[in-house]
């Protein structure tokens, strides 16, 4: 994109450990203005769907962009069922809890340089 372009943030979860919750909740306010303007919504993981349709709703029916667009750093499709498409969608994965790369488990492990999976058992808190 060759124009001038601005990055706020927003913060919403649904994942207590390694499971969804059903149940969306935001975690940080939005950080700008983004009334009448061109967004993408920028997801490290869907899986469900649930968060990211929650910040689709949110941005469309509280704060009237002109357009609203959604990618995703990774997608797992076996359970995704939103009847809305992702815009922009970087890989596809399995139904399997990963961390690193920015994402975590608890707030840890964001600092990981690779993405790996989490097995059932290796968590120890």
């Amino acid at each position: 994109y060759p124009g001038d372009c601005e990055i706020a943030f927003i913060q919403m979860s649904s994942y207590a450990g390694t499971e969804s919750t059903g149940i969306v909740y935001q975690k940080m306010e939005l950080t700008k203005d983004v009334k009448d303007r061109h967004i993408i919504l920028v997801e490290d993981i869907v899986d469900t769907g649930n968060t990211v349709e929650s910040l689709f709703k949110y941005f469309n029916e509280t704060q009237r962009p002109k357009s609203v667009k959604i990618a995703s750093f990774l997608l797992k499709p076996e359970v995704y069922k939103k009847d809305f498409k992702l815009d922009y969608i970087g890989k596809e994965i399995p139904n399997k809890f990963v961390l690193g790369y920015g994402l975590d488990y608890d707030e840890l492990g964001r600092n990981l340089p690779n993405l790996y999976q989490l097995e059932e058992g290796q968590i120890n808190h």
